[in-house]
C-alpha cells in the first residue's frame, strides 16, 4: 500500500497543472477587512480613539502629578521647625504637584486647631483625587459598550447574510454564505480588541491613581505628626 501511494504522488507531481484552472487567493488587508465590517464600524473606531485619548491624557497627568520632589517633605519639616512657616508655604506653592498643593493648605492653616488642619488638608486631598480620577469611568463605559456595539454589527451583519440567501434562487453558493458571515464577525473582533485594550488601561490607571492617592495620605499624615510633635515634647 505504501509503495502504490509513492508511486501515485510522483505520478500527479509529473502531471501538467493548467494554472489557468487555479484560483489566486485574493489577500485581503487589515483596512479592507475593517471597511467591510459596515457602518457598525463607525462608532466602534470612535471610541477607540476617545479611549485612546483618555488613556495619553490621563498618563500625562498622573505622570506629572507625581513628579513631586522626595526632599520636599523634608525641607518643609526643617523650615517649620525652624518657625520659617512663610517661607515653606512658599516652596510648597512654586511646585503643582497634589501633595505640595496640600501642604501649602496646611501651612497656610497653622495656628488653627488640628482637626480643622486636618480638614482642609482632606478637602484639598479630594479635589485632587477628583482631578486624577477625570474620565477614567468614561474609559470603563468604552471597555464594556465597544463589545456590545460589535455584537450588535453581527447581528445585523448576519441577518443582512441571511437575508441575502433567502433571496438567491436555487443552490447557495457557499462563498455566498462565507463572505457575508465573516463580514458580520469583523465588528465582533473589533469590538472585542477595543474593549479589551480599553479595559486594560483603565485598570493600569486606577493602580497608578491608586499608588498616588496612597503617597498623599502618608504625606498627610506625617504633616499631622509634624504639627503635633511640639505638644508631645
Amino acid at each position: 500500500m505504501k509503495i502504490l501511494s509513492m508511486i501515485l504522488i510522483s505520478v500527479l507531481q509529473e502531471l501538467p497543472v493548467d494554472e489557468t484552472l487555479v484560483e489566486p487567493i485574493a489577500e485581503v488587508s487589515v483596512l479592507d477587512l475593517l471597511f467591510k465590517g459596515g457602518y457598525m464600524m463607525l462608532p466602534i473606531l470612535l471610541l477607540s480613539l476617545l479611549g485612546t485619548y483618555i488613556l495619553v491624557e490621563r498618563l500625562l497627568t498622573i505622570k506629572a502629578a507625581s513628579q513631586t520632589p522626595d526632599s520636599l517633605m523634608d525641607e518643609v519639616k526643617h523650615m517649620v521647625v525652624a518657625g520659617k512657616v512663610a517661607e515653606a508655604q512658599s516652596v510648597c506653592a512654586r511646585d503643582s504637584t497634589p501633595i505640595a498643593k496640600m501642604l501649602e493648605k496646611g501651612l497656610s492653616r497653622i495656628g488653627n486647631p488640628l482637626k480643622s488642619i486636618e480638614a482642609s488638608i482632606e478637602n484639598v486631598g479630594k479635589i485632587e483625587v477628583y482631578k486624577l480620577e477625570k474620565n477614567l469611568t468614561l474609559l470603563a463605559t468604552i471597555s464594556g459598550a465597544a463589545p456590545m456595539i460589535g455584537f450588535l454589527g453581527t447581528v445585523t451583519g448576519m441577518i443582512q447574510a441571511f437575508m441575502s440567501i433567502a433571496q438567491e434562487e436555487g443552490a447557495v453558493s457557499p462563498k455566498l454564505l462565507s463572505s457575508g458571515i465573516y463580514e458580520a464577525m469583523i465588528t465582533t473582533a473589533a469590538g472585542l480588541f477595543v474593549g479589551i485594550i480599553s479595559y486594560i488601561a483603565y485598570n493600569y490607571l486606577i493602580t497608578k491613581v491608586g499608588k498616588l492617592i496612597h503617597k498623599m495620605e502618608y504625606t498627610s499624615i506625617n504633616f499631622i505628626d509634624l504639627l503635633q510633635e511640639p505638644q508631645k515634647k
